[in-house]
């Protein structure tokens, strides 16, 4: 029980501060709306993760490779990724107008449902591990998922908070320049999310 703990804690940390699509999102969503919009990107594994935990669960039951449906979501979110990525780029000044709904839970969902990290994750770490806890008793799986959640989105919250306060201390040109970094950032991960979906496809 200890030991499950202990993992989700630190896989959960870990996979809350890794540099990521996710991650991007909140960062670039705290910027441009303030840090309740990038609270909710973080917030987005918390709907998004229950169906994809599930399905994980029954293909390593039922089936052997994952791979081509990997590959699939993969390609998605590599356009999604690209087309947010645009959108930052198209800012020109610091005066932006707010949008009256920046729509960040929405992004938050899409960006990690097409994200094949997630799927990965629970498909070779987080489903065996809660596939072996739970032969024990629910408890002993809930004792790995839990901590692993909190801590997955709790590290997401305090970046966009972290953020927030700094966008208030940010000159005109520091803040447009970030803008178009983090779009740029999120191509590229679009980019890496197509290379990896061909992969997966075509069994590379």
């Amino acid at each position: 029980m200890k030991s499950l703990l202990i993992s989700g804690m630190v896989l959960g940390l870990s996979a809350g501060l890794s540099p990521g699509p996710m991650l991007t999102l909140v960062i670039s969503q705290t910027l441009r709306h303030g840090i309740r919009e990038g609270v909710k990107v973080a917030l987005a594994p918390l709907l998004t993760d229950t169906p994809i935990v599930m399905a994980c669960l029954l293909f390593l039951s039922v089936f052997s490779d994952m791979r081509p449906a990997l590959g699939i979501i993969s390609m998605f979110g590599g356009f999604y990724l690209f087309y947010l990525g645009l959108r930052s780029l198209q800012f020109k000044t610091v005066h932006l107008k707010e949008e009256v709904d920046p729509k960040s839970l929405k992004k938050g969902l899409m960006v990690n449902f097409l994200n094949p990290s997630p799927y990965m994750f629970w498909a070779s770490i987080g489903g065996p591990l809660v596939l072996k806890a739970s032969s024990t008793s629910l408890v002993a799986a809930a004792a790995f998922v839990i901590p692993f959640y909190v801590l997955l989105v709790g590290s997401k919250i305090v970046v966009a908070i972290i953020s927030g306060r700094s966008r208030n201390l940010m000159k005109s040109r520091h803040y447009a320049i970030i803008l178009r970094i983090l779009g740029l950032v999120l191509m590229g991960f679009g980019v890496l999310f197509l290379r990896d979906g061909l992969r997966y496809v075509l069994g590379g």
